[in-house]
């Protein structure tokens, strides 16, 4: 049986999904580009594609930015609509990037973009500083408990490369997301645009000393603490081959959604409560004595229990409640507005139920971050407290313990679109909400 521990298979690559921010015209199309063009991690036909879409729109010089704007209304309309993938290595590390919408219409998108990030780079135009939707960006990274984020401040070449500028904004963007509870904030001066620290250092600004946007994305820690926390396998599928070589083989297949689980280890399958251990465990068809997040395994169980696709498979001694009510935090991403007694489908890991919505309690006003109560509705990009009665019981996590096993989505039942992404019991408070008209009980709805 293989023996590898979750240590030495993290030690052996890493890889890091991040996010981008900002608002309209920052520059976060053109700071990817460039992340891309000066690794080296753009193809020759890619690049090659890029100057022809310039040189037709006139610009004498490659517009980095339509590496990633890729949809024909993008181009056209010079923005950023659509959450944009792009996978790239460099040879320290693998990477993942989102790049995400500026415009408050797309808050939804990037909500997205940076719900699985473990970092989330906000850019700021050096000549605008900290605006509203730089307060919105940060609020929802720290919503989403994103545990880094870059504080980009771009086009400094339009600001003669000011230190006092920098500083300025640093300063109080750094007071502001501490204040929300982001844990770890790290700003860096550039210019997407002629390339000063986004992978080499600027000649122009000797006065920073910090690293550049590719240095810290290669050296930030990513927390593969996932692996030592609560082990939770979501049942996928049944595998039953009834072949003359295995008879009685009977395993239930997924992928680890956290934790480890091991051989003989006593485990619970919810929401039944039934326990017994774990006989066997198979990795790309070879039996293993450990597995964790992310592996995809099978798992065997000593006992014949009625095991099915939903059910989730927990250390025993550390099984989380099930319950039938529901309280979080969500943010509405559908047009179609959430209202209270909102008939759904609440799709959690691999098991969806039907659910309604008994209450709306409050909605984040986004432009000042105060508390409406009782909206009564939420509407697409809204952020608001929810209450929720499925009809039948959950294994759910707190999103605070686990972002996989604590986070659901709400479908529409009559046409399966999703209408809602919520955090089970999470929400988050600051000091002094930012502007006027704050509730009583502040952020912490």
């Amino acid at each position: 049986m293989t023996t590898t521990t979750p240590e030495a298979a993290s030690s052996a690559t890493t890889l890091l999904r991040f996010a981008t921010a900002g608002s309209v015209d920052d520059g976060k199309s053109t700071l990817v580009g460039r992340l891309l063009h000066d690794s080296k991690s753009v193809l020759a036909d890619q690049l090659e594609a890029v100057e022809r879409a310039s040189a037709d729109r006139g610009q004498h010089t490659p517009d980095l930015a339509l590496l990633t704007d890729g949809l024909r209304a993008e181009r056209e309309q010079g923005i950023t609509i659509d959450v944009a993938y792009r996978y790239f290595a460099t040879p320290r590390r693998r990477f993942i990037l989102a790049d995400t919408p500026g415009h408050v219409q797309y808050t939804r998108n990037m909500v997205t973009g940076a719900s699985t990030a473990e970092l989330t780079v906000i850019l700021v135009d050096a000549r605008n500083g900290v605006v509203e939707q730089t307060r919105r960006h940060a609020a929802i990274a720290a919503l989403l408990r994103v545990p880094h984020v870059v504080l980009a401040v771009n086009k400094m070449d339009l600001v003669d490369y000011r230190e006092s500028d920098f500083a300025a904004i640093a300063e109080e963007f750094t007071a502001y997301a501490t204040g929300l509870g982001i844990p770890e904030i790290t700003a860096i001066p550039i210019s997407a645009l002629a390339g000063d620290n986004v992978v080499e250092a600027s000649a122009t600004m000797d006065w920073y000393g910090g690293p550049t946007v590719l240095e810290h994305l290669e050296t930030v820690p990513v927390s593969h603490d996932l692996a030592h926390c609560h082990a939770r396998l979501p049942v996928q599928y049944v595998i039953r081959p009834q072949t003359a070589e295995h008879p009685d083989y009977r395993g239930y297949a997924g992928q680890i959604a956290a934790g480890t689980f091991r051989v003989g280890e006593t485990v619970t399958v919810l929401p039944s409560g039934r326990t017994t251990k774990v006989s066997g465990i198979d990795l790309l068809g070879e039996p293993v004595e450990a597995a964790w997040t992310p592996q995809s395994v099978t798992l065997l169980l000593e006992d014949d229990l009625d095991v099915s696709r939903g059910d989730l498979i927990v250390p025993a001694e550390d099984a989380p409640a099930t319950t039938q009510d529901i309280e979080a935090t969500v943010c509405h991403v559908a047009d179609q507005p959430l209202t209270v007694g909102h008939r759904v489908l609440l799709k959690h890991g691999t098991r969806t139920v039907k659910a309604i919505v008994k209450d709306i309690p409050s909605r984040l006003t986004l432009d000042d971050l105060s508390l409406h109560p009782h909206p009564g509705l939420l509407a697409a990009n809204d952020i608001g407290r929810v209450k929720i009665r499925t009809a039948e019981p959950l294994p759910v996590d707190s999103y605070a313990d686990s972002r996989r096993t604590g986070s659901f989505i709400l479908i529409d039942p009559a046409d399966g679109t999703t209408l809602t992404a919520g955090m089970v019991g999470e929400s988050f408070a600051a000091p002094e909400p930012v502007g006027a008209g704050a509730d009583e009980e502040g952020w912490d709805f």
